[in-house]
């Protein structure tokens, strides 16, 4: 996994890449994770750009960069936020995509930010809902906006 490097971070951001490293690395079936603010920047990603496999054509995460997870997720979140409201069915919790080739989860974090997950087909979606609940919970009161500029300052820099 390819991330930005943590040297020089405050304790909050290195413990956000450290939970969102284990969740990349522990959790059976997980390809790839995105942290995306409010405003859908990304804040956080296990850089999935990285997983291409050229001799079969085939990739184990979106196509091109990290930015394109981010992308997806910050698509998802937008109009499922739209379409609960428009059936006043209050907050989104988290979101769903089964599709032939892979699974995409999105979860909302306190703040507005999202956790996106891309995943294999035959993942366990219960195992990675509840380790994507764990690290909203561990990261949902630490996102406050200081960490947030902190957090997209060190992805800029990295690419």
């Amino acid at each position: 996994m390819t991330a930005p490097s943590t040297f020089g971070l405050s304790t909050e951001a290195r413990n956000l890449h450290w939970l969102l490293s284990n969740l990349v690395e522990e959790v059976p079936g997980v390809h790839s994770v995105t942290v995306v603010s409010s405003d859908g920047l990304m804040l956080l990603s296990s850089d999935p750009g990285h997983l291409n496999t050229p001799a079969t054509g085939r990739h184990d995460g979106p196509r091109g960069s990290s930015a394109d997870l981010a992308t997806i997720v910050s698509g998802i979140g937008s109009l499922t936020q739209g379409a609960a409201k428009l059936m006043d069915g209050g907050g989104v919790k988290q979101t769903m995509v089964a599709m032939d080739e892979g699974s995409v989860f999105v979860m909302s974090i306190s703040d507005g930010s999202l956790l996106g997950v891309h995943a294999t087909p035959d993942c366990d979606m219960s195992v990675i809902a509840y380790h994507m609940a764990l690290f909203v919970g561990r990261a949902g009161h630490v996102l406050t906006p200081e960490l947030r500029s902190e957090l997209r300052k060190s992805m800029e820099s990295t690419q």
